[in-house]
């Protein structure tokens, strides 16, 4: 290590040093009237104080940056060349507690990654050779493995039950306290926490492909990125240093005062400027992080805050995603054909096929062959000799299938009563037709209108379900607007064409098939429980797919990029009224201008670090499940 290096490496040590000095001076001068002792306390306090800080301006000023070092740097010596050691000594001090306090600062902020890295397994139970579980490390862990959970103990990955059954307390992914039910088939997480029972797993994801992995990553990412208001702070500061510098010059120019100039260079110290975005924005995400929320970087917290519109996609966002067969009719004799439907939609892992399964039950099934998906459209297959169509009417039309006008009003009345269609058609005639429902969320609407009454102007509805059923769902949910029969890159469409106009959009979905509407968005918001896809290329997921938690992120993404705001009208504020003090008043100097500088640093932390407290008025709580009356911060 050079000899510079440690140094900066012992920033604290010395900022320690330099306090008990600058403490012995004052005892010295003012206890015994020895001013010796007071001046030699003081000389070697701001030597050993201002050598760090010499090292950084020397850093900055090789990649030609003119950096806030730079001032304190050429002060500190201007103050001790004119025998000023007092303010010299004061000044080195507090920029280096100042420091201090920011990285300390910084670091709590950062908790949620902390308590998440706490959270993270590291050791398992693994399924020997010979039948028994072992303890292993967490990286031992492949993929197909059984591991056994036993009760207070953590899964170690995301898997599926094979044996057993309990309850999880998944509160490290959802935010959700309550425990959940786990048995047979049933999917769990790394870092949760079985509260009874005992089970065992097979491991599907582990290590950093993980959720509880995926997780942590993805806030890291998000606390080390820059928001604009940084961005703009970056380069602000890149001209603001500079002309202090020229301003502080021309004052010895135009004065001849060089304690005047060395003071002017003290008080421009944009310190709280520097640290009051950051703060916001990491005490932000880190908030989110704790209820579920994941926000890719600070900027998606400047458009959150801004968004006119949200997109949502129907199934799986606004409804349950869990549809059922609400009503059917056959047409002739359509045993054969129910078999042939059947057989068709094993092939499939659409939630309509699923719930057309659900119905059926137990039913003779035939090998399927030549399946063509057609896309927006459903399945046509050969089954046992027949061509056979399954799907909604475009598809009938398109297969050429006969329609008469009983059919053709079947379907308009099982639309309008919010059915989706599957039509069952062998060898050009109709034999079979379903209407399947899928159910509103539980508390959506409350959620929407809390969305509306914190500024989003348009709620709309986005679906490549048939129109009557997207109409009977915007109605019943308040939304400005409804548009189905759409295919994924006609949602697209429409959200680019509200981008045209000015709007800020923000596309909810949970589908491979919305991935580019979400990475299209201006924010793209994933539900948790959606896709890895469609995770990947949002800016915002809410980890257990509770629309509640929308309402909540754009409250707190208001409320940090107000905070942000907040603070840097306190920086420059501060900054402005001491640099006026240096001309209007006789109190000022350098060691009252660098305590302000330093109490204004407080400020902003202070302010910033209110976020990890903030919760939105009336939302749900997580853990309490009641409505929260902690003020916004």
């Amino acid at each position: 290590m050079s000899f510079q290096q440690k140094i900066l490496s012992s920033k604290n040590k010395i900022t320690l040093i330099s306090g008990i000095l600058i403490v012995i001076g004052f005892i010295a001068h003012f206890g015994f009237g020895n001013t010796q002792v007071f001046n030699i306390a003081f000389i070697i306090a701001s030597i050993l104080g201002v050598a760090p800080i010499a090292i950084q301006a020397f850093g900055a000023l090789k990649v030609k940056v003119i950096s806030i070092d730079v001032l304190v740097t050429i002060a500190v010596i201007g103050a001790v060349l004119i025998q000023n050691y007092e303010e010299s000594a004061i000044v080195t001090f507090l920029f280096l507690f100042g420091s201090w306090l920011e990285a300390r600062t910084l670091n709590s902020t950062r908790s949620a990654i902390k308590e998440l890295t706490e959270m993270a397994p590291e050791v398992a139970f693994k399924q020997m050779e010979n039948g028994e579980f072992e303890e292993v490390d967490i990286w031992d862990v492949d993929e197909g493995d059984i591991l056994q959970v036993r009760t207070g103990g953590k899964v170690p990955v995301d898997g599926t039950v094979i044996i057993g059954e309990g309850h999880i307390n998944e509160a490290s992914i959802t935010g959700e306290a309550d425990p959940v039910r786990k048995e047979t088939d049933s999917e769990v997480f790394a870092g949760t926490i079985l509260e009874n029972g005992t089970i065992q797993i097979r491991a599907d994801r582990v290590g950093e492909d993980t959720t509880f992995g995926k997780i942590i990553e993805l806030v890291e990412e998000a606390q080390d990125s820059k928001s604009a208001a940084e961005r703009f702070i970056d380069k602000f500061s890149q001209w603001y240093t500079p002309v202090v510098l020229v301003g502080a010059f021309l004052t010895w120019v135009f004065t001849q005062n060089v304690e005047l100039a060395i003071t002017i260079l003290v008080l421009g110290c944009p310190g709280a400027l520097v640290i009051g975005v950051p703060v916001s924005n990491v005490a932000g995400i880190g908030n989110g992080a704790k209820n579920g929320i994941l926000f890719k970087g600070s900027e998606t917290f400047q458009d959150l805050a801004k968004v006119d519109s949200i997109l949502f996609d129907k199934t799986g966002t606004l409804t349950v995603g869990n549809p059922e067969v609400a009503e059917s009719k056959t047409y002739g004799d359509a045993d054969l054909a129910l078999s042939y439907l059947a057989s068709v939609e094993g092939e499939s892992d659409h939630p309509l096929a699923k719930a057309v399964l659900s119905e059926l039950g137990d039913i003779e099934l035939y090998p399927v062959d030549n399946t063509d998906v057609v896309k927006g459209g459903g399945i046509v297959a050969e089954v046992n000799g027949s061509r056979v169509a399954v799907g909604n009417v475009a598809l009938m039309e398109q297969e050429k299938v006969k329609l008469n006008a009983k059919a053709r009003k079947d379907f308009e009345t099982y639309e309008k009563r919010g059915n989706s269609l599957v039509i069952t058609a062998v060898d050009g005639e109709l034999k079979a037709l379903m209407g399947i429902r899928d159910q509103i969320r539980p508390g959506i609407k409350e959620d929407l209108q809390a969305m509306k009454n914190l500024g989003v102007k348009n709620l709309v509805v986005l679906s490549g379900d048939n129109q009557g059923t997207v109409d009977l769902v915007a109605k019943e949910l308040g939304l400005t607007n409804a548009i189905g029969n759409l295919l994924p890159e006609d949602k697209a469409a429409y959200l680019k064409e509200l981008q045209a106009e000015g709007e800020i959009v923000a596309f909810v979905g949970d589908g491979v098939n919305d991935s580019p509407s979400l990475a299209m968005a201006d924010i793209g918001v994933a539900m948790g429980s959606g896709t890895d896809v469609a995770i990947e290329t949002s800016d915002l997921v809410l980890m257990n797919s509770d629309m509640s938690r929308l309402q909540y992120a754009i409250g707190l993404a208001k409320t940090t990029v107000n905070n942000m705001r907040q603070n840097i009208v306190i920086a420059i504020g501060v900054v402005l009224v001491l640099l006026s003090a240096v001309f209007f008043s006789e109190w000022m100097n350098m060691s009252i201008g660098m305590l302000v500088h330093e109490a204004s640093i407080l400020v902003v932390i202070v302010n910033g670090m209110r976020l990890l407290r903030y919760n939105l008025k009336g939302s749900k709580d997580f853990n309490e499940k009641e409505a929260s009356v902690v003020t916004e911060a």
